[in-house]
């Protein structure tokens, strides 16, 4: 009879442990989401504009995101004169690259696992904002070092059961760096990202620099952001895939 009180005590504690520290990474989701500017103003973002430059084995290259939020995204790259684009609208996607880099030079329906990746991007403030409407659940590993600096690893199993980890500084709350593996084209890749000079742009914070592991180059490829706008006027047909010439 004492034995089984002690095992019954011992999975109470246990359950009270893994309660505390579910509790314990929501907060720490909830003052992230605070230190972004908060739900509501995220929320009532309608559009977003962002322009980023980068420098891939000597070529630079400019890189335009336009973002309708939580429904489309359209990305143009300009690179050697030549126009590279991506877009999600809802379930659908495409892309065209010109010949010289691979692609037909026409626009060309995107690979299904390509599109999901991609429509993560559509919904401004990040996975996090809202992760349980989405389906997805949060636990929080543990607090460990992130290059000298303090930071609570989180990881999010998503509905559809990716897997991503964020590393938020234990200071501030910002993301410092988010890895997780995706299945692209059968591939298995690992995705890795970190973010650095964090910028307000009218109350909401953004990370100014993100960095990208560049396995071909046998470095990291730096992104850096010139300009990001609020609310711009979006002309909607942008998303549409044009019809073949």
């Amino acid at each position: 009879m004492k034995l089984t009180k002690i095992i019954a005590s011992a999975f109470i504690l246990l359950a009270s442990s893994a309660a505390s520290f579910a509790q314990t990474a929501d907060e720490i989701v909830a003052k992230h989401i605070e230190a972004m500017g908060g739900a509501d103003k995220w929320k009532a973002i309608k559009a977003m504009e962002m322009n980023n430059k980068f420098n891939v084995q000597g070529m630079d290259i400019e890189q335009k995101t336009v973002i309708v939020n939580g429904k489309s995204l359209r990305t143009d790259i300009s690179v050697m004169g030549q126009e590279i684009i991506s877009a999600v609208d809802g379930e659908t996607g495409w892309s065209q690259s010109p010949a010289m880099m691979g692609g037909t030079g026409e626009p060309e329906d995107m690979p299904g696992a390509l599109i999901k990746e991609s429509k993560k991007q559509v919904n401004l403030g990040g996975s996090l904002l809202n992760y349980k409407e989405n389906g997805g659940t949060i636990e929080l590993v543990g607090k460990e070092k992130l290059d000298g600096v303090d930071v609570y690893h989180l990881k999010l199993t998503e509905k559809g059961g990716d897997v991503s980890n964020f590393f938020l500084s234990a200071a501030n709350y910002y993301i410092l760096k988010t890895s997780g593996k995706r299945t692209i084209q059968g591939k298995e890749t690992e995705a890795e990202v970190t973010y650095s000079n964090f910028k307000q742009v009218e109350g909401l914070t953004f990370p100014y620099t993100m960095e990208v592991p560049n396995p071909m180059a046998g470095g990291t490829m730096t992104i850096e952001t010139d300009t990001i706008k609020l609310n711009p006027k979006v002309d909607e047909t942008i998303f549409k895939k044009p019809a073949k010439k």
